[in-house]
């Protein structure tokens, strides 16, 4: 089967992981200072225009990845498309920052704290991230509501984490439970996102491998609380073997 990402039983790193995480850490986030450098004046002139800065930014991770770590791509199914929304395991960073790259401008749901950090929040607005809160209240809703509705009617495909936080690779975290009331209200068919970084990834020192994106069967709008969270929360841990 493709792009299993098992983790070693000793968590102790050799001498090339060590060397490999030191170069990945070095290139990524050097570059990612020089990018905001050199796009900053974007940002400050024509905000509007600085969606490139996040899509580069994804492009360079997905890069430093490859070629320092040694982390390939796998990606299993149909890849969705505007009108569906993703519901995806979250295991690591990786993902959060790939999804810019792996999708056609996603508009992912982020946590509404995210949106506070200096330059990124503003990027991440400008781009058109879903702010959530954790303790919404009817104005906060409505206005992610919009976001969801507004994004949608451009076509783009929505990105949820419905486990809340990162999971690690071998355990089954429980869904939040503003996923199902975000599913019922936005009324969206559902692609199930399963993904195996943490093995590789979620971990000081990096490991060489494969990542897989396996895409499972859209789930249709309208189930029930119990189903929809049943059917999401055993097709995103499809992946999640040891």
């Amino acid at each position: 089967m493709g792009g299993e990402a098992p983790a070693a039983k000793d968590d102790t790193p050799t001498l090339i992981e060590v060397v490999r995480s030191l170069l990945f850490y070095l290139a990524f986030y050097v570059g990612s200072v020089l990018l905001l450098t050199i796009t900053s004046p974007v940002l400050l002139v024509a905000p509007s225009r600085s969606r490139f800065v996040p899509d580069w930014w994804s492009a360079w991770h997905r890069f430093s990845a490859r070629w320092c770590l040694g982390i390939k791509l796998v990606v299993e199914g149909d890849l969705p498309h505007g009108g569906q929304m993703v519901a995806a395991r979250h295991e690591s960073f990786f993902e959060a920052i790939d999804m810019p790259r792996q999708f056609d401008y996603p508009a992912v749901f982020a946590k509404a704290e995210l949106m506070k950090i200096p330059i990124w929040g503003a990027l991440g607005h400008h781009y058109g991230l879903i702010p959530v809160e954790r303790e919404a209240g009817a104005k906060a809703l409505r206005a992610m509501l919009a976001a969801a509705r507004k994004a949608t009617a451009a076509g783009r495909v929505l990105v949820i984490f419905p486990e809340g936080t990162r999971t690690p690779h071998g355990s089954i975290a429980p869904l939040q439970a503003g996923f199902a009331g975000i599913y019922k209200l936005v009324g969206l068919p559902v692609v199930p996102m399963a993904i195996n970084s943490g093995a590789l990834y979620h971990r000081r020192w990096k490991r060489a491998g494969t990542i897989t994106y396996r895409f499972g069967a859209v789930i249709p709008p309208g189930l029930p609380r119990e189903e929809i969270e049943a059917r999401v929360r055993a097709a995103i841990n499809v992946l999640n073997e040891g």
